[in-house]
């Protein structure tokens, strides 16, 4: 059985799809379809940057997405048996499955981004990947805190925990998280505290536009980030979605029940591999 798998917010580059524009009729179309949607040249800052305002959060989103669909659309051998999506990536995998169109997908995505944007602006908030230690002592720090300030965010693999938070606090826990032995501590490309209740704020207004979008019956199940078990129905794909604002991305369960349930390859739609890299960590192949 077949698992595609689609990229989240840190996997962009600088021109991304420029050599799609120029072999696919599709790629171009659906190009200048964003740009129509979007009112301004997303195309433009996919190709040539530069790379502080690609990598803005509204920016990267969309980027991303358009990316990741079009790869989809343009695979003649695209026949999921089964999809999952790292946090942004989840947007991506459902318009491959055709739970909602490529233009309805890109509003949500903006609108999306536009939110969290918001969050971003009134406080600073930051993604760090923590390396080499149980989840269980981390679980413990971030808890020390209290208010959910810093909380687990990504759980990726065995080994392998992104925290987020504001700022200052997620500073002192990985001052605390280096004393018991992390190997690593590096922060993500990323302008916020996404996937932890700072996004709390805005998760009424977003669950309320979703809830006014029709989503369609999915070709394939999806591995929601959420729980990491397969979805088909479209009231809980919804559901999972708002929940996804505040929650931890359960990445290595996903992976872990993908293979369970009979995947046997593992597609990442994507040029940087950043995916199929984890898949060897967490099934420890």
């Amino acid at each position: 059985m077949k698992a595609y798998l689609f990229s989240g917010q840190g996997s962009q580059f600088i021109g991304m799809g420029k050599n799609l524009y120029k072999k696919s009729n599709i790629a171009k179309k659906i190009f200048k379809l964003s740009n129509d949607i979007l009112g301004f040249n997303i195309t433009s800052i996919m190709f040539n940057g530069p790379k502080n305002i690609l990598q803005k959060t509204e920016n990267a989103q969309l980027s991303i997405y358009i990316y990741s669909v079009i790869l989809s659309k343009i695979d003649n051998k695209f026949y999921p048996d089964m999809v999952a999506g790292h946090s942004l990536g989840e947007f991506s995998a459902l318009a491959s499955i055709n739970v909602f169109s490529f233009e309805n997908g890109l509003k949500l995505v903006n609108k999306r981004a536009s939110l969290m944007k918001k969050i971003c602006d009134k406080i600073k908030g930051c993604m760090v990947a923590i390396l080499g230690l149980k989840d269980n002592i981390i679980e413990d720090i971030c808890n020390s805190y209290g208010n959910g300030v810093v909380t687990p965010s990504n759980y990726n693999t065995p080994g392998q925990l992104v925290i987020s938070g504001e700022y200052n606090y997620v500073k002192k826990v990985c001052s605390i998280l280096k004393k018991k032995g992390a190997k690593k501590i590096f922060y993500l490309p990323v302008s916020g505290a996404f996937h932890s209740p700072i996004m709390k704020p805005i998760e009424k207004k977003f669950s309320s536009i979703i809830n006014k979008m029709t989503f369609k019956y999915p070709i394939c199940p999806i591995y929601q980030n959420i729980n990491g078990i397969p979805v088909k129905d479209t009231f809980d794909i919804k559901k999972n979605l708002v929940r996804q604002l505040t929650n931890p991305v359960k990445w290595k369960q996903s992976i872990k029940n993908m293979y369970f349930n009979g995947a046997k390859e593992f597609i990442e739609i994507g040029e940087k591999n950043i995916l199929k890299k984890m898949i060897k960590r967490i099934l420890q192949l």
